[in-house]
């Protein structure tokens, strides 16, 4: 997964080949289309699934599908990775290009007894909703975006879409599963489609394309992601691949089974309406190239300012210049950090970031501070996963590290640090858990201050999230015999340090 992505597997080694090889892979057909030509190659495609006139005649699909995904942007121990499960019910209005899934989903990282919920989305030309009794909210940006793929790139339309593409060509044959494949590949929505044939039966095994994703692995920039199609079955005149295993990166990340397949079902427009003034922001939303908005800050002490958001910022200014306590979300965002720092106190340096967390979100503005050539404290087991980040390709949506390439200046953190002096001065320390395992906190030894990284949130209840995780900092706080009397964190505003171990004892005894 983590090295220069595109050039890095054979899967995808033919970009990054000659024109001139490109042109023999062209002209040679590859194995079960020798001597055809790349449209006449996905016909027999189309003829394997059903014919092309059966494909196109089909309107709508309803899927009961059950499914897992490995949660890598969000383990707290990275490989092997913990998984959260989903059982839904799909209908695809091909025709209209709109999608409804009613699904029960299980989150293994919830409270007690908060595991399992219910969710319905709805996708359609305008954008979309998530549908509750209590009315519509927009969608995000990556569900609009996985809808939109489906509904185009799913296995119902994916040949037809190929094979009316005016770049359609050949690439190298590829072995997949021991068995050399055709490689169909065209241009859809600008960005690269490649389609991995049998030679024996014409049946697409795989769909693979590189380009910008809008979820969580928005911070890898040029990702590529391949659907692998298996376990066909006849479903009303059509093959139909009820298994779809999809990979990004080289990783395994999620498996689908459709248990049961419908097609051309009745479509009722009444379960695809939508409150056009929730679906409209969906569409405009910035997703993770989200900017920072000073907004009112908190103010910990003298030359410390908390920005409270969905991710927490606050700097910190020192006599010999000024640090910024995490860099969240997105370039953009740190980089309005850094603005901001340089707006209060100005003429002074920004002289170091820390990133206390290897959670995706929690570096997204990692690549920002490198390509500034800032010093960036990391601990010590998250420094190949940065490594890899840094030298990820950002080749379609270029950001400020591939403008301006830098070597990152790591200041790695295994064990105390300290940063500055005076009245702010930080000390830094790994913690060390079974679920903080990728986290140091940070403490301000004269303001008797701690910063707990991602382990401190309140419930609306006002009971502890996963009390496991301040345990685990408690446990720290007393090695390193610390006098802590205020805690904040990652997404918590500052509180007393007696009412959090208060909470931690009263979970330990609930």
């Amino acid at each position: 997964m983590w090295k220069a992505w595109v050039c890095a597997f054979a899967a995808a080694a033919l970009l990054c080949m000659p024109a001139g090889i490109r042109a023999q892979g062209n002209a040679s057909g590859g194995p079960g289309c020798e001597e055809k030509s790349a449209k006449q190659c996905v016909e027999l495609g189309l003829d394997a699934m059903g014919g092309r006139e059966r494909l196109q005649q089909l309107k709508s699909v309803r899927l009961q599908n059950i499914s897992h995904t490995l949660l890598v942007e969000q383990s707290y121990r990275q490989a092997p990775f913990i998984t959260s499960y989903e059982r839904d019910s799909t209908t695809l209005d091909l025709a209209n290009q709109r999608l409804r899934t009613e699904a029960k989903v299980t989150w293994p990282e919830a409270d007690a007894g908060q595991s399992d919920f219910e969710t319905v989305l709805i996708v359609g030309p305008d954008g979309g909703v998530n549908h509750s009794k209590d009315g519509d909210s927009p969608c995000g940006l990556s569900d609009l975006d996985a809808a939109r793929q489906i509904l185009t790139l799913g296995p119902e339309r994916l040949l037809l879409n190929a094979s009316e593409a005016a770049d359609l060509h050949f690439e190298a044959p590829e072995t997949v599963r021991s068995t050399a494949h055709a490689v169909v590949a065209f241009t859809w929505q600008k960005f690269p489609v490649r389609v991995l044939l049998n030679p024996f039966n014409h049946l697409p095994d795989a769909v693979e394309a590189t380009r910008k994703f809008q979820d969580f692995w928005y911070f890898w920039g040029d990702v590529r992601r391949r659907i692998y199609f298996d376990n066909w079955k006849l479903v009303q005149g059509i093959s139909y691949p009820t298994n779809q295993i999809e990979e990004r990166n080289g990783i395994i990340w999620s498996s689908t089974q459709s248990l049961n397949v419908e097609f051309d079902v009745a479509v009722d427009d009444k379960t695809f309406a939508m409150d056009a003034k929730a679906a409209a922001p969906s569409v405009a939303s910035p997703g993770w190239n989200h900017p920072f908005r000073a907004g009112k800050d908190t103010v910990l002490a003298a030359g410390a300012d908390l920005f409270l958001g969905s991710w927490n910022s606050t700097i910190v200014k020192q006599s010999d210049g000024i640090v910024i306590l995490e860099a969240p979300i997105s370039g953009l965002y740190t980089e309005g950090v850094i603005e901001e720092a340089k707006k209060r106190y100005p003429g002074m340096a920004v002289k170091a970031v820390l990133s206390t967390s290897d959670s995706w979100p929690h570096t997204g503005g990692v690549r920002g501070a490198v390509a500034q050539g800032l010093p960036i404290y990391i601990l010590d087991l998250n420094q190949p996963l940065l490594d890899k980040m840094m030298a990820a390709p950002h080749t379609l949506d270029p950001d400020a590290l591939a403008k301006n390439p830098q070597k990152p200046n790591w200041k790695i953190v295994s064990g105390k640090e300290v940063v500055g002096t005076g009245e702010n001065r930080m000390e830094l320390y790994p913690l060390r858990g079974g679920s903080t395992e990728r986290q140091y906190m940070v403490y301000f030894p004269q303001l008797r201050l701690l910063y707990a990284s991602d382990t401190l949130a309140i419930n609306g209840d006002g009971s502890l999230y996963d009390p496991e995780l301040m345990q685990e900092v408690i446990q720290a706080v007393q090695r390193a015999k610390l006098n802590v009397e205020t805690v904040f964190a990652m997404h918590q505003a500052p509180m007393p340090w007696a009412q959090v171990v208060a909470l931690v004892k009263k979970a330990q005894h609930s």
